[in-house]
């Protein structure tokens, strides 16, 4: 059954599998990156100091250092638009609510 307002034959249907995820989807994603990201630089740090003295002990240091500098990037970083996932205007002769 066609949506109210629509012609059976119109084409500019919207295609909701091409919709991309919500803002609030978005930034949970980002939200849970970062905190993995903070989880993995916290066992850097303690696997330094636990670690001993030896060349292991710096690449977890450096890992602990650079880490954030990463996941603020990665959290910061939002989804491209995805092209054609636009709302259909309305179109003309077709009345809409005010």
């Amino acid at each position: 059954m066609a949506a109210p307002g629509r012609d059976r034959r119109d084409s500019d249907a919207v295609r909701i599998t091409t919709a991309p995820t919500s803002k609030q989807e978005e930034l949970d994603h980002r939200r849970r990156r970062y905190l993995i990201s903070m989880v993995i630089r916290t066992l850097c740090f303690l696997g330094a100091v636990l670690v001993g003295d030896n060349w292991f002990r710096w690449v977890l240091i450096a890992g602990a250092v650079f880490l954030p500098y990463v996941a603020v990037v990665m959290a910061n970083g939002a989804a491209p638009r995805t092209e054609g996932t636009d709302l259909v205007q309305p179109m003309q002769g077709y009345k809409e609510l005010e």
